[in-house]
């Protein structure tokens, strides 16, 4: 579905944005556009892709004038723009509010101004029974994302909004394990809160795989979750203390906003939750397509989640140590490039 679309990525220079730049470009897409508010990793970007489709577009999503000109003529919007460091946003949390709930609503307004087909909010487990102002304000993103098609005119525009949903990509700014890999590499012993801490994990590969699929079967307003394995903390601990050597451990203690483990799917939603191929649907039941009559007609083969009281990190399978080790050793491998 993506060949010869244009395509517009907010927070387009982050680790994401440009691991999906990357990928849909292999998609033979006409334009890709990168709006995002840092000109240095504009410039950096642009050195790394030299691509004539690639169009850079210095801008913030909290100003909906600019989001009207950026979506202009556009086909797919990946919503990946947010603050969102937690501790950060605990500390300023209006800004979190202005950029993550604002902003998301100038995406909805500006994306239905210019008939955009689809437009996917890439949200975090976080916003799951939010513990923490982060993940307060991603749950208020995709609300908005949820029921914009209740304000849609079908007859008179073709815009669809989803949202999806997944945990910690490994290697990603601000995840544990650059972090740890650095502490090491000096020999300084590594800083964890708490090693029976478990994290849902995907692989940036896994996340853009998703991310597509999730793109072409959406059919608006819902919240796409793939199915995905966990890790503790005293996992990456062995398996990095076994690839890079054992320099101590200095226990923090769990930190404001944290949680000893990530929820995908809490025990409420689950009643609109759905098993579909390689991921669970949570269906918006405001929006008429998700009548049960509908649902089998609109997805072939989907069937009620009936097995499950809640998708927590703490209660799905746990990746090996093997594959951890080989997930950190790719991570350092690419860093070395």
């Amino acid at each position: 579905m993506y060949k010869e679309k244009k395509i517009l990525i907010t927070g387009g220079t982050g680790s994401l944005g440009q691991a999906l730049t990357k990928r849909l470009l292999e998609q033979d897409v006409d334009t890709i556009r990168i709006l995002s508010r840092n000109e240095g990793k504009q410039i950096e970007m642009e050195n790394i892709f030299h691509d004539s489709r690639l169009r850079f577009f210095l801008g913030d999503i909290r100003d909906e004038e600019r989001l009207v000109r950026a979506t202009e003529d556009i086909d797919i919007v990946f919503h990946t723009a947010a603050l969102k460091h937690v501790t950060k946003i605990e500390y300023n949390p209006f800004e979190g509010i202005k950029t993550n709930v604002m902003g998301s609503q100038n995406v909805i307004n500006a994306c239905a101004i210019n008939n955009v087909e689809k437009v996917i909010c890439v949200s975090t487990d976080k916003a799951v029974s939010p513990l923490n102002t982060y993940g307060a304000t991603k749950l208020l993103a995709e609300k908005l994302f949820v029921t914009a098609n209740n304000y849609i005119d079908p007859d008179k525009h073709r815009t669809k909004f989803i949202a999806l949903r997944y945990g910690n990509v490994a290697g990603s700014s601000g995840s544990v394990i650059p972090k740890f890999i650095q502490q090491l590499q000096n020999k300084q012993e590594i800083t964890v809160t708490d090693l029976q801490m478990t994290r849902f994990s995907i692989t940036m590969d896994e996340a853009l795989d998703f991310i597509l699929q999730a793109t072409e079967l959406g059919q608006g307003s819902e919240i796409f979750v793939p199915k995905l394995k966990a890790y503790s903390l005293l996992d990456i601990k062995t398996a990095l203390n076994d690839i890079f050597g054992d320099y101590g451990t200095n226990n923090i203690g769990i930190q404001p906003g944290e949680k000893l483990h990530e929820i995908l799917i809490n025990k409420d939603e689950m009643r609109y939750a759905w098993d579909f191929k390689n991921m669970y649907v949570l269906t918006n039941p405001l929006y008429p397509i998700f009548h049960p009559n509908l649902i089998n007609e609109t997805y072939d083969g989907i069937k009620k989640i009936e097995n499950m009281d809640v998708y927590s990190s703490d209660n799905v399978e746990k990746i090996p140590l093997n594959e951890l080790k080989k997930i950190i050793q790719n991570y350092v491998d690419i860093q070395n490039e």
